[in-house]
């Protein structure tokens, strides 16, 4: 029997209140990013990996305040920890590896197709593995051709996203980016949930006491003092306390890694005779 799926169990305050956390995961990540190619290499690898966190936390709590507001009316649903943290580890690693990768290779090119593919499978994969871990009386089925979809949007706000941060133009560069990711995240989310449907074996009875909200919010401590952690480490910047890098990255090359960039030749030293305003003194051949 086919069970009647409701995802908008509390209205629009599940989706709104996702949206916003996938919006703040991503201006944490995002913005991890730029300063990584800001800085010289020793402070690097621990802007991509906070960036990683952020982002990877961020869409991980999106998806689960998404489910809070997802019911079945004919079975309970309750969620297996091991496989819902899973799905946690996994978007981290697989955004992780994305954004080192334009980190350290340039927002440009190769390196940023590979990268926002990588971190666009990762928002994908916290998605699914979080609703494998989904446990209910009945089985899931999906719509290939919708599951397809909500692929492609991930991978596709990945690669804009990591673009925008790559720009090295500012802060407003990296919310402009976070609001776009985060829509286009939480669209993802309820793309996948649209190609959902669900086969019930048998009617249960639709609550046995617990609700969704009450199982997942516990869940969800750990990345959200995380995300809180994240934007105090953002807010006061170690560069800006310590002073500027060692190496003053060149502005005018967005999306090149500060540490990849080559300095300018030296300018031909002018003549000091020239300088002054002198004629160079004629040689006996010259007469």
């Amino acid at each position: 029997m086919q069970g009647t799926v409701d995802g908008f169990s509390y209205g629009l305050v599940t989706p709104l209140v996702a949206y916003l956390m996938a919006c703040l995961g991503g201006a944490l990540g995002l913005r991890c990013t730029t300063r990584s190619m800001l800085v010289t290499r020793s402070w690097r690898p621990g802007w991509l990996a906070l960036g990683s966190a952020a982002i990877g936390s961020g869409i991980w709590t999106m998806h689960f305040i998404a489910m809070m507001g997802f019911s079945v009316r004919q079975t309970p649903i309750h969620y297996d920890k091991p496989m819902t943290f899973a799905s946690l580890a996994v978007a981290v690693v697989m955004v992780g590896v994305g954004i080192f990768i334009v980190g350290y290779r340039g927002a440009r090119g190769t390196a940023l197709f590979t990268g926002g593919t990588l971190t666009g499978l990762g928002i994908a994969s916290a998605h699914y593995l979080g609703m494998a871990g989904m446990r209910l009386n009945g089985k899931l089925e999906y719509n290939t051709f919708t599951v397809t979809a909500s692929v492609v949007i991930a991978v596709v706000a990945a690669i804009s996203a990591l673009w925008a941060a790559g720009q090295v133009r500012g802060i407003l560069w990296s919310v402009g980016a976070s609001l776009v990711m985060g829509l286009a995240v939480t669209g993802m989310h309820y793309t996948g949930m649209a190609a959902l449907t669900v086969h019930v074996h048998g009617t249960a009875p639709t609550t046995d006491g617990v609700s969704p909200a009450s199982l997942l919010a516990p869940m969800m401590i750990g990345p959200l003092a995380f995300l809180l952690l994240a934007g105090v480490v953002v807010m006061f910047d170690p560069t800006m306390v310590m002073g500027k890098p060692a190496r003053t990255p060149v502005e005018h090359k967005p999306g090149v890694p500060a540490g990849a960039l080559v300095p300018h030749p030296r300018r031909t030293p002018v003549r000091a005779d020239r300088d002054l305003g002198h004629r160079p003194s004629r040689t006996p051949q010259n007469r």
